[in-house]
């Protein structure tokens, strides 16, 4: 700050503040409820510039206070970690699974979506994107795929409570939610990405700042506009949760005291806004824009006509490419649909001269604030080239603790079965030409809305990709997340389709390093499991 710059932040004890201390020698440690958060976060923020308590700081700081403060420190001089202070519970219902995907897709993220194993998905609706006169089209391909949905959920059901008796000690109810609960794990691979979901997150203003910047990036109409809706709740009066008893309150007290009654109703029924300060200026991200543009465009260069080549489910890939090849690779991958193998090989081929050009890209329309791209997080010893459906990729996409890049949804790496070792299969079940059936016929209705030349048509198709759909992703990460994922991802009470793909990855690490397999406490997922085990 400029010598000469004047801040309200105070140096000594506000007249009405607590005048009790704790001893010098004693630590003191409470919790706090009640402060709005961006007044907390100008309290938290003051530790470091003032000797006041945070009781002492709370009972002189007022939300004007606390705006001055942050469009001084956060936007004019770029302290950005007092936003980290500030966090701000949502709940976001009725968008779809694509967008769900993306607005979850945070490294600093905290929340919980609808479980596609405990609910009947078929109830939610979907999200129907603007595809003009090929809106019938997409609606009987979506309708289509949820009359699927409740076929075999139905349908494996029945051949779960044939091959699967119910114990004695087993209590009717726990046995049919068991049972549901794994007929709706075979069930999902039918949900298309347009299913409307709900969730809730608690981030962080800065989290929330990047997040709502990155939403109004998106080539998605409805990513932007969830963007738009996310900013607008942290600017407007937040839902109060015990405004309908506070009012009943005020309203007992006014019958008394009038005055009193306004007195309260003013400091529990304010309006309160989270975070309008902190997110006023979160706006389209042109690095994040053009920089995707330019990548994309290079990729397509550089790859050309290249058939995909085959890779396997998991691949660990090797660390011996020097780090600008790395960073080259990395920065191409969301951009194409090609495995980071083949990629890198071409990538290689090139120039020193060519690979500086490719990661200048990721570069040069970075502003002063921005972070960059997290392709450049590199460097990780354990990295995972993962190709597995996107109902799977959802659960793995939970583990912060790691770099994760995502190329766009497609049909062209096709589509998984649901496959459970113990459980009957799709064929046991007679299900198995129903499902491949309406598969087909899906992607045909994705093909055609792609090439319908409507606006957004390569956006708007994917919404009728089922969870079954493969995509690929790349996972990086260091020796301690792959053992968590393994060991957590393994284990009998998980969805077969993750448990496949964490054992692949400690098989991959074991090959790779034998002498660390022995501290994976891991689960063959090749053994049949008890299907009534949670």
């Amino acid at each position: 700050m400029p010598a000469n710059q004047k801040t309200d932040i105070q140096t000594s004890s506000p007249a009405n503040a607590p005048a009790a201390h704790p001893p010098a020698s004693e630590t003191d440690v409470y919790a706090i409820h009640g402060a709005d958060p961006e007044v907390l976060a100008y309290a938290m923020a003051k530790y470091s510039r003032s000797a006041l308590t945070m009781k002492e700081s709370l009972s002189e700081i007022s939300s004007q206070r606390a705006e001055q403060f942050l469009n001084t420190f956060y936007f004019a001089y770029g302290h950005r970690s007092i936003a980290d202070l500030a966090h701000i519970p949502f709940a976001i219902e009725r968008l779809s699974l694509l967008a769900a995907i993306e607005l979850v897709d945070e490294t600093r993220w905290d929340g919980q979506e609808r479980s596609t194993r405990y609910q009947n998905f078929r109830l939610s609706g979907w999200f129907t994107p603007a595809l003009a006169a090929e809106t019938p089209t997409f609606t009987a391909a979506v309708e289509r795929l949820f009359a699927t949905y409740d076929k075999v959920s139905a349908g494996m059901l029945t051949a779960l409570k044939a091959a699967i008796p119910q114990p004695e000690s087993m209590k009717p109810d726990a046995y049919e939610r068991t049972l549901k609960a794994r007929a709706f794990d075979v069930a999902r691979y039918l949900l298309p990405l347009a299913t409307n979901t709900s969730l809730g997150q608690i981030v962080n203003a800065r989290t929330l700042e990047t997040q709502v910047s990155r939403l109004l990036t998106s080539d998605f109409a409805e990513i932007r506009q969830l963007g738009e809706k996310l900013r607008n709740a942290a600017s407007e009066a937040a839902w109060n949760v015990q405004h309908a008893a506070g009012e009943v309150l005020c309203e007992e007290i006014a019958s008394v005291d009038a005055d009193c009654a306004r007195r309260a109703h003013e400091a529990f029924l304010r309006p309160v806004k989270a975070a309008p300060t902190l997110v006023k200026y979160a706006t389209p991200n042109d690095y994040q824009r053009e920089t995707r543009s330019e990548l994309a465009h290079a990729a397509k260069l550089l790859m050309g006509s290249q058939p995909i080549a085959p890779a396997p489910v998991v691949d660990l890939l090797d660390g011996d490419e020097p780090l600008e090849v790395e960073l080259a690779t990395s920065l191409l991958y969301p951009h194409c649909h090609y495995p980071y193998r083949q990629l890198r090989h071409s990538v290689a081929a090139l120039s020193a001269n060519q690979r500086g050009e490719i990661i200048s890209l990721g570069t040069k329309h970075r502003g002063r604030h921005d972070e960059l791209l997290r392709s450049f997080s590199s460097g990780h010893s354990l990295r995972f080239d993962i190709l597995m459906d996107i109902g799977g990729f959802r659960d793995m996409h939970r583990h912060r603790r790691c770099v994760q890049l995502l190329q766009p949804y497609t049909d062209l790496h096709g589509y998984d079965e649901p496959i459970c070792p113990g459980q009957p299969t799709l064929a046991e079940a007679g299900l198995e030409t129903l499902y491949s059936e309406t598969l087909a016929a899906t992607y045909a209705t994705y093909r055609s809305l792609r090439d319908s030349g409507v606006p957004e048509a390569a956006q708007s198709a994917q919404y009728c990709l089922p969870l079954a759909t493969r995509c690929r992703s790349l996972f990086k990460m260091d020796f301690a997340e792959a053992l968590y994922i393994s060991e957590l991802r393994s284990g009998v009470a998980g969805h077969f389709s993750y448990r496949r793909v964490a054992w692949e990855m400690y098989r991959a690490v074991a090959k790779k390093h034998p002498s660390l397999a022995q501290y994976f406490r891991i689960e063959d997922v090749n053994e049949p499991v008890d299907l009534l085990r949670r």
